[in-house]
């Protein structure tokens, strides 16, 4: 028969103590325990999402250090060299004077002379040459579009860092409810523990009870199959912690070993990998209320939501300015060996250009633009009415989770009153022992509602206050 300090042992043990349960030294040092705070901080450094937000911010500082090298001289150097086979420029004296009869009749004294005295009567050149400069243009005007170009830059940059802190904020939620998941499990195993336990007593209460005569042979059966249920149970959620904790190390990279038969000295085996930190008391959300619109002003989304209407006005204007003026000056001083001999030579130059054709294309560039500012603007005041909804629907998760785990925690309350009842008209032979393991059945169904209502209620906790900023 189940005796009466058996029930209240188990009434003794909380299905949800905030403590870690203690260990001995030598499993100490098998073990290796790791608490929230640390996930966190593995997944700073070892996330790939996060990884890759760091990574668009530098390459967004480097856009922006590139826009602003457009302000300086755009400085380069130039060399040439040519041979030609035959020479590019060649010149005669009627190709000075034309062909009239007075260059004729000089053109064959000449020619006469030339034979005499053995020159050419014709000017060559270009036929071989090298040149090399060094030039600066310094823009003095593009038509806004190097301000504008910067502007957009910085405004580029902002945003990386924008989606950076939303990317940490949204990796952090995800770690959490993945520690959690973890946590709750191993809640759900000493659940089942502490049930195989107060089982087992019971077994050998009937066993003995049988073999005095004072219960039936089904009734050991119907403890047996209890017994059964139990262990499957354990394997059942012992393979869930073990998938929870993969994934939960995976996201914050963390090496594991998953088989017990593998040895591997540097990486620890899987199930020796413990979670430190435990579930407090909750307490009501009402104190961590703030405004919907006040929280919601404060995200980072709707900053974002600001850039984009901005970015597309900066893209408008950067448009206007491909059809306006743009003016530069410029130096260049170099050698150059081409029709002279070699020398050194410099020269200051300023160009101006100005756009002809092209007013109609940027009309209907600008006219795009105007479209897609509109756009950006509707789905700003959409997206900020969401936003604010948003953190509405948080808060009202949050209100309804607290509601769901006190009734949770009345339903443990009522079904630990149950076992004991039952228990006591057990004893007195007033009532079967199938009602008894199904009281139990149920206070193990009611324990681990409470904890899931737990862990619902810490991340829902968890999601508001990352919004609120608390």
């Amino acid at each position: 028969m189940m005796k009466n300090n058996f029930i209240k042992s188990f009434l003794t043990v909380s299905v949800l103590s905030a403590a870690v349960l203690p260990v001995s030294p030598a499993s100490a040092q098998e073990k290796t325990e790791i608490s929230l705070e640390q996930c966190q901080e593995m997944a700073l450094e070892q996330n790939p999402y996060i990884l890759n937000a760091r990574l668009d911010v530098l390459a967004a500082q480097a856009q922006k250090r590139e826009a602003l090298a457009e302000y300086f001289p755009k400085v380069s150097v130039n060399a040439l060299a040519f041979y030609a086979f035959d020479p590019m420029v060649e010149i005669g004296l009627t190709d000075v004077m034309g062909d009239n009869e007075f260059a004729n009749n000089l053109n064959g004294m000449l020619e006469d002379y030339a034979a005499q005295y053995g020159f050419n009567t014709m000017y060559s050149t270009l036929k071989k040459g090298i040149t090399a400069t060094v030039s600066a243009m310094q823009p003095i005007f593009a038509g806004g579009r190097i301000v504008n170009g910067n502007k957009l830059a910085a405004l580029g940059m902002e945003a990386a860092q924008l989606k950076e802190e939303i990317q940490l904020r949204t990796t952090s939620e995800d770690i959490e409810k993945g520690y959690w998941q973890v946590a709750s499990l191993e809640e759900k195993m000493k659940t089942l523990e502490q049930m195989q336990g107060l089982v087992d007593t019971l077994y050998k209460d009937v066993n003995a009870a049988v073999q005095a005569g004072l219960a039936t042979e089904n009734d050991l059966l119907q403890v047996r199959l209890k017994k059964n249920e139990l262990q499957s149970g354990k394997i059942r959620v012992r393979n869930g912690i073990r998938l929870a904790k993969m994934n939960l190390f995976n996201s914050i990279g963390l090496k594991y070993n998953p088989y017990r038969t593998v040895q591997n000295d540097s990486v620890p085996y899987i199930d020796d990998i413990v979670l430190s930190d435990r579930l407090t008391e909750p307490e009501a959300p009402d104190s961590y209320y703030r405004p919907e619109e006040e929280v919601a002003s404060q995200q980072a989304e709707v900053r974002l939501l600001d850039l984009s209407v901005q970015s597309k006005q900066l893209e408008k204007k950067m448009t206007v300015g491909e059809a306006l003026p743009q003016i530069g000056i410029g130096a260049a001083y170099g050698y150059g060996n081409i029709i002279n001999k070699g020398q050194m030579n410099g020269a200051v130059f300023a160009s101006v250009q100005i756009p002809l054709s092209d007013w109609g294309k940027t009309a209907r560039k600008m006219q795009r633009y105007d479209y897609q500012i509109q756009k950006a603007e509707n789905e700003r005041k959409f997206l900020n009415a969401q936003i604010v909804l948003q953190v509405r629907q948080l808060w009202l998760d949050l209100t309804a989770s607290w509601e769901q785990l006190l009734v949770a925690r009345e339903s443990v309350e009522t079904a630990q009153t149950s076992v004991l009842q039952l228990e006591s008209y057990y004893k007195a032979g007033m009532s079967p022992l199938s009602d008894l393991l199904q009281a139990q059945s149920q206070l193990q169904e009611c324990s681990n509602e409470y904890i899931d209502q737990c862990i619902a209620y810490r991340t829902a906790l968890q999601a508001y206050l990352n919004k609120a900023g608390k």
